[in-house]
């Protein structure tokens, strides 16, 4: 049976993979009490009995935990933003080509962040294919529900006296400093920082990622985009849909309570969307966790998630 502990399960992240194992037979969970769970020596005691570590902790937190893990055979699955981009790290999204194989021989995985996956999941084959170039200055918005902003950001939408001003959708990152970005560029061998407008709305969790583009700028019509993604995309939890929720509309929160992750393709011979739609707790966050977690240990990587068959 392997063995798991979460470091910082008290978390929105942490609590969605404690909740998720909890249910499965081939794990067995390492728990801490309410007065050890900052302990550094409880923590690394832990640690060091774990198989399967995740990371559910502020960056700082995060880096400290892996040096408590210095000397730990545990391979470590961080949630945080603090090795996305690291030497040594593995970036966990499968289904980009040659990933899995990596993550399935690496003791230090990355899981995305829920933003950036939906962006390489669209961008990552573009560029790779020689479709747009590498120096392509793109402009992406993304839809998000409230759920990723935490804990502090789920009470104060469901407070009963909260502001009117959280009825309608707001944008943030207002000054393009956004922490998903370094590894949306890095991913995708992308010269240029894209735009990047994340927008947080009223409803608890779902994500729609839209990337937009003028044909001019790609090697290739609409419908060679779509054959592009659809042979890209053959293995893992992304799939490729067209068709619309509604009569000309695509709701963000469609896949909500979902691990996997639907790209479409939409447009005219001048403009193009593209866009991702998937649930920032699953595969933006837990699911995703669980999948890079799946592969480690060798088993089917869609064991014990909620996916497309």
């Amino acid at each position: 049976m392997t063995k798991v502990f979460i470091d910082g399960s008290a978390g929105t992240t942490g609590l969605r993979i404690a909740e998720r194992l909890s249910q499965r037979e081939d794990i067995e969970l390492i728990r801490l009490s309410e007065d050890k769970r900052k302990d550094p020596i409880a923590r690394q005691e832990a640690i060091q009995n774990a198989d399967i570590v995740f990371l559910c902790l502020p960056d700082a937190a995060a880096i400290e935990a892996v040096e408590l893990a210095k000397d730990s055979k545990a391979k470590i699955i961080d949630t945080s933003t603090a090795h996305r981009v690291s030497e040594g790290w593995t970036y966990g999204f499968p289904e980009l080509k040659g990933q899995r194989e990596k993550i399935k021989n690496s003791t230090r995985i990355a899981n995305p962040g829920c933003h950036a996956s939906g962006f390489i999941a669209l961008v990552a084959p573009l560029t790779q294919s020689g479709m747009i170039c590498k120096d392509a200055h793109i402009s992406c918005f993304s839809l998000t529900g409230y759920s990723g902003g935490g804990k502090k950001m789920i009470a104060e939408y469901e407070d009963e006296n909260r502001s009117s001003l959280l009825k309608a959708p707001r944008q943030y990152a207002l000054t393009q400093q956004h922490k998903h970005l370094k590894e949306m560029a890095h991913l995708c061998g992308l010269e240029n920082m894209p735009v990047f407008c994340p927008i947080v709305g009223d409803f608890y969790s779902g994500m729609e990622v839209t990337v937009s583009l003028f044909a001019k700028d790609a090697k290739g019509s609409i419908e060679d985009i779509r054959k592009l993604y659809a042979d890209y995309y053959t293995d893992g939890l992304v799939f490729v849909d067209d068709s619309e929720d509604e009569t000309g509309m695509l709701s963000a929160n469609r896949y909500s309570g979902r691990d996997d992750m639907c790209i479409s393709v939409h447009g005219n011979d001048e403009r193009i969307i593209l866009t991702a739609r998937f649930d920032n707790l699953g595969k933006g966050a837990s699911g995703a966790a669980i999948q890079n977690m799946n592969i480690l240990l060798g088993i089917d990587e869609k064991h014990g998630l909620c996916v497309n068959d």
